[in-house]
């Protein structure tokens, strides 16, 4: 069995990390830099980058936190927000990510998802959606959480995964900053799928983690305020699943 993995997840804006409730009322959780050496120190597997604003204020994401990023981190770390091309992610990837995450950009134009893992391979390319149960099925939305598009979450990941995405990171915008636990529901809609999936959104407590890491369909768990806040230290959390048996790196 494949081990899963602990992801924090560090929500830039003006190169400062965020954090908010149901993608709102936004507050300071440090420097990011300081915060991913801290991480990668502590025992991460992972760390997810998201530039929140970068869609929706249509900018690119910093080249030069990337740099900095991976100048004092040895754990693979995924870049995203604002990336739109090929030229996008060239940038990226030569600034140190070793993914990166589309959202508003693929469901503009799906086909981006094809060029990309043509160009990179499917390895380096992690689609992010962001959905909530809206009008009787889990819909999803772009623009970090501002518009609900046509697509149905089961589709347009069943869509992703045939043009050669690598993972999803499926964020409950439910739960988002709640701490009231994963949405798993909408993780179950995902049962058969062959590509990693990411929980996101809701995580307040181990046994949270517990829950949506038993589903066999869910690869790693992402939070963020949890960790940012101290409220769960990762040491803390892996020796717990650890003694739960479920399968993790480095406990």
């Amino acid at each position: 069995m494949l081990k899963k993995r602990i992801i924090p997840c560090l929500d830039i804006k003006e190169g400062r990390t965020v954090k908010g409730t149901n993608f709102k009322d936004l507050r300071d959780a440090g420097d990011a830099v300081e915060l991913a050496a801290l991480y990668a120190e502590k025992g991460a597997d992972e760390l997810v980058f998201l530039d929140i604003s970068a869609s929706l204020e249509n900018r690119s994401t910093l080249i030069e936190l990337c740099e900095r990023v991976a100048a004092v981190i040895d754990i693979p770390f995924t870049v995203g927000g604002g990336i739109g091309s090929l030229k996008d992610a060239t940038r990226l990837l030569e600034a140190g990510a070793d993914k990166i995450s589309i959202n508003s950009a693929a469901l503009r134009r799906p086909e981006l998802v094809d060029e990309l893992a043509q160009e990179f391979g499917k390895q380096f390319i992690t689609v992010a959606i962001d959905s909530k149960w809206d009008q009787d099925q889990f819909a999803v939305f772009s623009h970090g959480g501002t518009r609900r598009t046509p697509r149905e979450l089961r589709e347009w990941v069943q869509e992703l995964e045939s043009r050669g995405a690598g993972e999803i990171l499926l964020t409950s915008m439910q739960g988002d900053g709640t701490k009231e636990g994963f949405d798993l529901p909408m993780y179950r809609q995902l049962a058969d799928i062959q590509i990693p999936l990411i929980a996101s959104g809701g995580a307040g407590c181990k046994e949270h983690f517990l829950e949506v890491l038993r589903m066999p369909q869910v690869d790693a768990a992402l939070a963020a305020s949890l960790f940012h806040f101290k409220e769960l230290a990762i040491g803390d959390l892996k020796s717990y699943l650890n003694e739960n048996k479920i399968p993790i790196r480095h406990a």
